[in-house]
């Protein structure tokens, strides 16, 4: 079985699949068999895959792998989604995907949909992102945007994921400028206010990360 690592953003488009990417490929340069997994995709497609497969397997030069367990068309929250196509997201659908993509590869990285309080199901049964990554025992790391409000954003998300005791490894700072006060200062409160290392920042347009604690 591979060493799993869940990827969450603070939010919409703040660089969670840019992120993976770059986390898979450094892996794979290393050596280290790596794959890339997500419960629950929805919106534009490309190639037949949902977009953010398509972007990672891109970046991270992967092998033909079933990528995603459900993947909608209307861009909206999973769960909506899945209303909209009368096609519940299943939990043992999920278990079933999880466990065989972790035979696979030495590590799997797993990317969120949204944030860590995304639902992935709301009708007769309901069940939250957060619900998902406690169940099977993934250790997450947190992207944030490193410009304006991301103090809060990523405190918050942090909190709650203490709170949920879902263990973080760390912050990664996405857009960041090394020149910026604001985003060096971000980065500073951000560590002082979780307790969590900034384990990479990650430049505009980068073609590969660095980081600076080890994730496992």
């Amino acid at each position: 079985m591979s060493k799993n690592i869940f990827v969450t953003g603070t939010g919409t488009d703040v660089g969670k699949t840019f992120v993976t990417a770059l986390l898979i490929k450094n892996f794979r340069a290393r050596g280290i068999s790596a794959g890339y997994y997500k419960f629950a995709a929805s919106g534009e497609e490309i190639d037949n895959l949902p977009a953010d497969a398509w972007h990672v397997k891109k970046i991270a030069a992967l092998p033909d792998e079933k990528f995603v367990s459900y993947s909608y068309k209307e861009s909206v929250s999973p769960h909506l989604a899945a209303k909209i196509e009368n096609r519940p997201i299943e939990i043992s659908v999920l278990e079933r995907d999880f466990i065989t993509a972790q035979k696979n590869f030495e590590v799997l990285v797993v990317e969120g949909s949204g944030g860590i309080l995304c639902p992935l199901r709301w009708d007769d049964e309901k069940f939250l992102l957060s619900d998902v990554v406690k169940r099977f025992n993934l250790p997450t790391i947190i992207v944030a945007d490193s410009g304006l409000g991301t103090i809060n954003a990523t405190a918050l998300t942090a909190k709650f994921l203490q709170a949920e005791k879902i263990p973080v490894k760390g912050v990664i700072l996405n857009r960041f400028r090394e020149k910026s006060l604001l985003d060096l200062d971000n980065a500073k409160m951000i560590a002082a206010l979780t307790g969590l290392p900034i384990i990479a920042k990650v430049p505009v347009n980068a073609s590969e990360i660095e980081l600076t604690e080890k994730i496992f």
